[in-house]
């Protein structure tokens, strides 16, 4: 290697490092805020549950906000995925705080969301600003949006490595692209210890028994695989199929939040419960102790897709948490595997059926739950991977490696193969 080299190679180090100086900073203090602000949003839901029956007026008030000021970010992690493919336009400023907005508004009145969509578009909206400044022509760019997506779901979950990978895996199905991989990395664990220095904290879990590798482990561990493959592609059919129905038959945007609202009002007076609304943490907590509802992971789903397919704000990721740790949690069962094991391998194995980041789920396991699950929650995260098929909760994300041998997939969006 030619000493030229290595001074490249320092030079694009040292402007890796500040950059990821800037990402880290000014997207971990965002995170720390959203953060504090969905708890107050929530614990005040909880303590005043009457605010619920406000919710379609809520939602109509966001589909207000997004349709008269916000169309050209309404698009959301879709338009930070299209963006990292194939730069075109500078990402609005506006997107971060009319995300911001938008999700809390919609854990306050009683939405079922979750959170990591918000930190995808307000790390990747802030991240872009550098282009404002530097012009970066479009391979950096990629690197910069892809670094700022890291860093705002490490921040929000406590999770860097895992943010780091999901940058990376994002946008396209099977194929990563190393270039952004310092960016990422650097961002990722920038962000989460300045969220963490902010004095925010991040929920723990715990697999307190895990057995032994066996092949008959082995085989339930991916029969379980299949079975969260399942339960995340028809979470994102659903998603998608009620946006297609709420489009088709509501045409002003602004009401198809309004209905939704009345639909979930009314399911949680029927419910008698709100567990299955807002994050549904505690119920996430519960499931690797204490057996609940065979039906809790159905409702979910139901309640979210109903939530996020009217056009209200947050994210995919808490509720697809819930839906597997639920769903782990009922399958003990019958499979003879501890509890919290399963409830920690869906956990991660559902969004990664969901979000077709298999890498991430891994990672995100084990910084989670620990080393010790490691094979379990690997062997998990892929099947359901692979057993979700080409469908996805992010409609923009590109095939780049196809899940089956025939390779008709490829270099298609998931928008194009789920639209015939």
């Amino acid at each position: 290697m030619k000493a030229s080299e290595h001074v490249q190679l320092l030079q694009f180090i040292i402007r890796g490092l500040l950059i990821s100086v800037f990402i880290g900073l000014t997207v971990g203090s965002a995170s720390a805020f959203f953060l504090v602000s969905l708890d107050w949003a929530t614990n005040w839901r909880e303590s005043h549950q009457w605010i619920i029956w406000v919710l379609p007026f809520g939602g109509m008030a966001i589909g207000l906000l997004y349709h008269y000021f916000g169309k050209e970010v309404e698009a959301g992690n879709n338009l930070i995925i299209q963006e990292i493919q194939q730069p075109k336009k500078l990402i609005s400023i506006l997107m971060a705080p009319m995300v911001l907005i938008g999700t809390v508004a919609t854990h306050f009145f009683g939405g079922s969301a979750g959170r990591e969509g918000t930190a995808v578009q307000m790390g990747g909206s802030i991240a872009d600003q550098l282009h404002r400044i530097f012009q970066f022509d479009d391979d950096n760019r990629r690197m910069l949006i892809a670094a700022g997506v890291s860093a705002g779901f490490a921040s929000v979950f406590g999770t860097p490595l895992a943010g780091s990978i999901f940058g990376l895996e994002m946008a396209f199905i099977g194929r990563i692209n190393y270039k952004a991989i310092l960016p990422c990395f650097l961002s990722a664990a920038l962000a989460d210890y300045v969220t963490t220095a902010w004095g925010v904290g991040h929920t723990a879990y715990f697999i307190d028994i895990v057995p032994p590798i066996s092949t008959i482990n082995i085989i339930w561990i991916v029969i379980c695989g299949l079975i969260f493959g399942l339960a995340g592609m028809s979470f994102s059919v659903l998603t998608r199929e009620l946006g297609k129905l709420y489009g088709n038959h509501i045409s002003f945007a602004p009401f198809r939040p309004f209905v939704g609202g009345v639909i979930i009002a009314l399911l949680v007076w029927v419910l008698g419960t709100t567990k299955y609304i807002g994050l549904g943490v505690p119920t996430i907590v519960e499931a690797f102790s204490t057996p609940l509802p065979p039906y809790d992971f159905a409702i979910k789903i139901a309640l979210t897709a109903i939530t996020l397919g009217a056009g209200y704000k947050g994210g995919e990721v808490t509720p697809l948490f819930f839906i597997g740790a639920t769903l782990g949690n009922a399958l003990s069962i019958f499979i003879p595997l501890p509890m919290a094991l399963l409830a920690g391998c869906g956990f991660v194995a559902v969004f990664a059926a969901a979000a077709n980041t298999p890498l991430a789920c891994i990672f995100m396991g084990i910084e989670l739950f620990g080393a010790e699950s490691g094979t379990y929650i690997g062997i998990a995260c892929i099947v359901a991977y692979l057993f979700s098929g080409h469908t996805g909760i992010y409609k923009a994300q590109i095939v780049g490696s196809s899940k089956s041998a025939h390779p008709i997939h490829e270099e298609k969006t998931l928008h194009e193969l789920n639209s015939k």
